[in-house]
């Protein structure tokens, strides 16, 4: 089952992983990833690179391991739809499996259209699915706090030590069901309404896994509240939150036909 996690290297990174990797503003980040890299030449794997290619691993350089993709000329479903196509022929190409190492920058057409949140949840979903490995590079000095927080929450495993705030993370488990672990309280209301926006805009029923969610303040259950009443004829399912969130939620009014939240033991 996929839970998140920290990794202390790139060489940790397995099957299925969605990674966050944050860069100085100094760093290179082709050069940063390199192990990300040399594994896929070493284990047999497709690399797509999303981003500058300007300084690639010397020793997949002019192999045709290497897919170049323009992120200026691809928003979120086109994205989407190329890693697909890479990840079905990838196997009849001979390849292990694909990595995908995506520079993100505001160059990006996802980013200049406000939609950095869905295309990361996008390749979440694919990432859970395909097995593919998926590692995004963002250099923090180049964005907004609202969207860097939105993003670490999105990634279930990152690089280094675990960013302060904000202190949860909402990923797929697969079969349209989402994981909600951490802390979410007053710091990461904001970015916790954001992403469950996202996914009930694309989903009729969101069903949401609580059990590892450890606290959920009174903020975090305005955000879900507002959010299910995103969009007419959504549900949204809580299932495994614990007694006292449960209490909370009914005695702070939510608990209503007009807050379509079902909550379930």
């Amino acid at each position: 089952m996929r839970a998140a996690r920290s990794l202390a290297t790139l060489d940790d990174v397995e099957s299925g992983d969605h990674v966050c990797q944050f860069l100085d503003p100094a760093e290179n980040g082709v050069e940063r990833s390199r192990a990300f890299v040399a594994d896929g030449a070493l284990f047999g794997d497709k690399l797509v690179i999303v981003g500058t290619d300007d300084r690639p691993a010397p020793e997949i350089a002019d192999t045709p391991a290497r897919v170049v993709l323009d992120p200026a000329r691809l928003d979120g479903s086109a994205l989407l739809a190329a890693v697909r196509r890479e990840a079905a022929t990838a196997g009849r190409e001979g390849f292990r499996a694909l990595r995908i190492l995506r520079h993100v920058t505001a160059d990006h057409r996802d980013a200049r259209r406000g939609t950095m949140l869905q295309s990361e949840l996008d390749l979440e979903e694919f990432a859970a699915d395909s097995g593919a490995m998926v590692l995004c590079t963002y250099r923090p000095a180049d964005w907004d706090p609202p969207t860097l927080d939105q993003v670490r929450c999105v990634h279930p495993h990152h690089v280094g030590s675990r960013p302060a705030a904000p202190e949860f993370r909402v990923y797929t488990t697969g079969e349209g069901r989402w994981r909600v672990s951490g802390v979410i309280d007053s710091e990461g209301a904001a970015a916790f309404g954001a992403v469950l926006r996202s996914l009930v805009a694309h989903a009729t029923t969101l069903r949401l896994t609580c059990h590892d969610l450890e606290f959920f303040d009174a903020a975090g259950m305005r955000a879900l509240a507002d959010a299910a009443r995103f969009l007419p004829e959504r549900v949204v399912i809580v299932e495994g939150a614990n007694e006292t969130v449960r209490l909370s939620w009914g005695l702070s009014g939510y608990a209503v036909p007009e807050v379509p939240v079902v909550m379930v033991p």
